[in-house]
Order: structure tokens, then sequence, then C-alpha cells
């Protein structure tokens, strides 16, 4: 399994960069988690959108979804340009009806997914856990039966989220803020609290993602390795880690 980082700004994206966006890949099957403003700018750089197998959408914040449309787009344009009648599948939560509608376009299906229910999708089985965000959030737990990858989508701090990412070969974070500051009102953990999850839940090698705007963010690193011992990373476009 290939996770690369195709966009990690929280927000909005800073210039020739992208947020929240993660292609992950085996045996040839392309998954794009989340599809952030400036995503459709990136991801050409280590795939061909067109490649593309599925989508899934964690929640509906615009820094997730915003090249959603972009990508539709895409579809429409290339499927004319290749004679082509492909159709891409994007799964998100059945929570925001009018978000969800909004996933279906000429060459995209919007497809629910259950929360409460394991998901299969071509080598990749993934498990959902709620998150405490503004709006209906899922984290995501996905395995191809051998190496496992979690990614946090946007939260504030949860103790379950150490069970959820327990023994994972890469944890991917939530890190809006700065060791100290207080993230939950908006939604999102601090470098401490990463730290401390991947502590806990023995991961491998946690990522911290979802950046602020402000502040040295190398710094991110070495608050979060004062709470956790293993290998730490800053999110950066086309980071890629294989398990």
């Amino acid at each position: 399994m290939k996770i690369t980082v195709i966009g990690f700004w929280g927000a909005y994206p800073e210039q020739d960069e992208a947020t929240s966006s993660y292609l992950v890949e085996k045996d040839g099957f392309k998954l794009l988690v989340d599809s952030g403003s400036g995503a459709l700018g990136q991801l050409p750089k280590y795939t061909d959108p067109y490649d593309l197998d599925a989508v899934i959408i964690s929640h509906y914040h615009q820094d997730h979804i915003a090249d959603v449309g972009v990508l539709q787009y895409q579809m429409l344009v290339q499927n004319g340009i290749r004679n082509g009648n492909k159709r891409l599948p994007i799964y998100g939560h059945p929570y925001d009806e009018a978000a969800f509608d909004k996933l279906s376009h000429e060459f995209t299906d919007g497809r629910r997914y259950d929360p409460n229910q394991t998901l299969m999708m071509g080598p990749f089985t993934i498990t959902f856990m709620e998150t405490d965000h503004p709006v209906r959030c899922f984290a995501m737990r996905i395995t191809d039966g051998e190496h496992t990858f979690v990614y946090t989508a946007d939260s504030s701090f949860k103790e379950e989220f150490q069970t959820f990412s327990e023994k994972a070969d890469l944890l991917v974070t939530d890190c809006n803020f700065y060791e100290g500051q207080d993230g939950m009102k908006a939604g999102h953990m601090n470098s401490q609290e990463c730290g401390s999850i991947a502590s806990a839940a023995g991961v491998k090698t946690l990522v911290l993602s979802h950046h602020p705007h402000f502040g040295e963010r190398k710094q991110l690193v070495e608050e979060a390795k004062k709470y956790y011992s293993g290998k730490v990373v800053l999110a950066s476009s086309g980071l890629t880690v294989n398990l």
C-alpha cells in the first residue's frame, strides 16, 4: 500500500499547494481520500486523475471537498476527449443530503457509506469513527489486510482515537495548533495531542497534517516528539509512504 500526500493545509491552500487530499494505492487500485482545494492541480504529478477508481469524503467542509466539482468536470471533459464513458464513484456520508447530492454528476456517482458498517472497496477494507468537529465528520481506518493507514480527518482530541489507531503502520493526524493551544472549539488538535495518540496507539509512523497558517510549522514535529518516540513527519506535497 502506498499513500501520497496531495494536500495538507487546513482551511485554504498556500501558493502552489492544496488542502486535505491523499492518494492511496494498492495493486493498481487508486483511491482518493478527500479532494480539497487545489487537489486537482497537484494530483496529475502522481497519477492521471482519470485513472482514479474511487473517491471517499470524510466530511463536507470546503477544504475537503472544494475540488470535487473540478474532478467532476475533469471526468466530463476527459470522457469526451477519450471517447469514453467511465463513471467515478464518490463515497460520502449520508448526514447532509444536500451536500451528498452534489457528489453525483454526469460521470460521477454519489454513493453513501454507512459509518457503522465496514466498507469494502477494491483491495481495501475501511472502518469509520465519528470525530468531534462542527459538522458530521468521520475518521477512516484503511487496511489492505497486511498494513493499516489511519486518517483522523478533522477533529478535536478524542481518547477513542487511541483504540481506533492501534498498531497502525501510518497515522495521519489533524494538527492545526501548536502545543498548549486549545483547538477544541474549532474542532482540531494540537501537536501534543497528536503525539499522545500516536504513543498510546503504538503506531509506527506519525504524519502531522492539516497545517496551521501561522507559526513555524517545523516546531510541530519537535513538540509531538516530546510525547511520542516513534517517527514523526511533517506532511508536505508529494510525501509518499510505502507500507
